[in-house]
């Protein structure tokens, strides 16, 4: 079965077949059963349908944002126009239920007459067969742009779900020497492959509980003696979690591909969870929702540095995420530079945010105090403090002006405040974890030469 689990979900036949399907069953759905209707007929029926599911996918989204605060930012153009065929097809199968079931066929003119319950069913059954083709045509366009599920086993979960516990022989051991410096580590001959771990990360002083964490391990990591490496923690947007950042973010793959350039060297990464649930959302802070901001700046730090082998020196630290993860990484390089000295921010948001109006964050983190909640963001912080010595690499889509809106703010501060900066508009994306798998090459390039990593 592993074949069906390595089909690729965004190119190749199950982009075409969804093309088909879609087309075909929204054909159907315009079509009259027992004689044709005229092509001018249905090319109204097919405009109304079209213009009142775009009415219909507005408002939904202006009531998500704006009413009932689900998302903190408006959602991507594509991901709303690729929403309408599905609305559409739902409104013509309502349609064609009420043509088969109810007084009068779809479109007919002549008086009903009772149709066998069979042929009723079959004909249900064919319509909701052409509703499933539209909606799969919807779906399938939606995950492309997003870009989160490549594959069938990332749809499924299964390949994480394979991934194993860290073991013993990859921790570092109790009361051991830190590592071999990297400058004086000399590669073998041979290495092994990058690994991929996972782990529980205990909430010690913070008492947050979060889901599993992913690790990657370079093949500089798995020899002996081991090089004392940098390490990058990042965190995945949200909704989502930990393992976005290996499905839509391919990140062994691009890690893999450093390593190899490098003599097998390449940053210890930790993916970890600062919401504790898919669609929790704990702003990276301490507050009133959860203390995120003592896990990620003691507890993360202080279990990697207990559990693995790498280099403690905070300069070899950075932080990453991909647009919530984004947001939250600027957040601890500005909080914590002391614990984290770079960052690489992929589509982050100016702020962090529970809804698109600022005092309902504001009201549900810090109970309306707003002075509290601006000392803990960074465009504040890095009016107030210079940051001389730490570094951000900034990254946006192209195809998404707010989030290049928001780069450009952001990057402009940090210069101000002090830190190294670069910026990078990614080809070709948007809002999505195209942005932060094409990104991410070039942000561990910025980190390699700050870390003296060397091809």
């Amino acid at each position: 079965m592993d074949f069906i689990e390595d089909i690729r979900l965004v190119d190749g036949p199950v982009l075409w077949i969804a093309w088909f399907a879609g087309a075909a069953g929204m054909a159907y759905l315009l079509w009259r059963s027992g004689r044709r209707h005229s092509v001018s007929a249905s090319a109204v029926v097919l405009a109304a349908a079209l213009m009142l599911s775009a009415a219909l996918v507005a408002g939904i989204h202006l009531l998500l944002i704006y009413v009932l605060s689900v998302f903190p930012e408006e959602l991507p153009w594509e991901t709303l126009v690729w929403s309408v065929p599905a609305v559409s097809g739902l409104l013509l199968w309502l349609l064609r239920l009420h043509g088969i079931w109810g007084r009068k066929p779809f479109l007919a003119s002549i008086p009903h007459a009772p149709r066998p319950v069979v042929h009723r069913l079959r004909s249900t059954a064919a319509a909701t067969g052409a509703l499933l083709g539209v909606v799969a045509l919807s779906a399938v366009q939606i995950n492309v742009y997003f870009g989160l599920n490549q594959t069938v086993s990332d749809l499924t979960g299964t390949a994480v779900a394979r991934i194993q516990p860290l073991e013993a022989g990859l921790e570092r051991p109790a009361g051991a020497p830190t590592a071999v410096g990297l400058a004086g580590w000399n590669a073998p001959g041979e290495l092994p492959e990058g690994a991929v771990r996972r782990a529980e990360i205990p909430g010690t002083s913070s008492g947050f509980h979060s889901r599993e964490a992913y690790l990657y391990l370079p093949p500089a990591y798995q020899s002996s003696p081991r090089p004392a490496l940098p390490v990058l923690v990042l965190f995945s947007g949200q909704p989502g979690g930990p393992a976005d950042w290996l499905s839509g973010g391919a990140l062994r793959g691009r890690l893999d591909r450093f390593a190899s350039a490098h003599n097998g060297v390449a940053p210890v990464v930790v993916v970890v969870d600062p919401n504790g649930s898919a669609t929790g959302n704990t702003l990276c802070m301490d507050s009133r929702i959860a203390q995120a901001d003592t896990f990620l700046a003691r507890d993360v730090p202080a279990w990697i540095n207990r559990t693995l082998d790498v280099d403690p020196d905070p300069r070899q630290w950075a932080v990453g995420g991909f647009s919530y993860g984004a947001t939250c990484a600027v957040q601890m390089v500005t909080r914590h530079p002391e614990v984290y000295n770079a960052a690489l921010a992929f589509s982050s948001e100016k702020e962090p945010a529970l809804a698109k109006e600022r005092d309902k964050t504001i009201q549900a983190s810090f109970g309306g105090d707003t002075a509290a909640f601006e000392r803990q963001t960074p465009l504040q912080l890095m009016k107030e403090h210079s940051f001389a010595g730490s570094a951000i690499y900034f990254g946006a889509g192209e195809r998404d002006p707010e989030f290049i809106g928001y780069m450009d703010l952001l990057s402009a501060a940090a210069r101000n405040s002090g830190f190294a900066v670069e910026t990078r508009r990614i080809p070709n994306a948007g809002h999505s974890w195209e942005t932060a798998s094409k990104g991410l090459p070039g942000g561990l390039d910025f980190l390699a030469g700050r870390w003296g990593i060397q091809p």
